[in-house]
């Protein structure tokens, strides 16, 4: 059942939902992430937008960006918007690179016979771009 557009929910209810202690939904507020409206005695109440973005602060930390990236990201205003997003993207293309190579050496490591993986050429090679300093 679909909730009604004029629904709104508490900081609890929306920091259970997400798995957040309230504190940190509070500190979104602070620094300007967040500004759910208030009821009467003045509580916090959030609406669907809010849980929008919510939802896009805590998708964008989880990838690594900072909340001030993320401040950027949800201000279309923000002048230095696209260089912003181009860094994240960047080191979004820089971490995956990163895990594709941990990745085929956790594999090789897996199916690899060697007594001493670490001493194993195959597995050596996986980190042949950062021991080339010491060659």
């Amino acid at each position: 059942m679909k909730s009604s557009p004029d629904r709104t929910w508490s900081v609890r209810e929306v920091a259970e939902r997400f798995d957040l202690p309230t504190n940190v939904l509070r500190h979104w507020e602070s620094v300007g992430l967040l500004t759910p409206g208030r009821d009467s005695a003045g509580r916090r109440r959030y609406v669907r937008d809010d849980i929008a973005r919510v939802a896009a602060i805590q998708r964008n930390k989880d990838a690594g960006m900072t909340l001030d990236q993320i401040a950027v990201l949800l201000d279309a205003g923000a002048p230095e918007r696209h260089a912003v997003l181009q860094a994240h993207l960047d080191d979004l293309d820089r971490r995956m690179e990163q895990m594709r190579i941990s990745r085929e050496m956790t594999e090789h490591a897996f199916n690899c016979r060697a007594h001493d993986i670490s001493a194993c050429p195959g597995f050596q090679r996986h980190l042949a771009d950062l021991m080339g300093a010491f060659e």
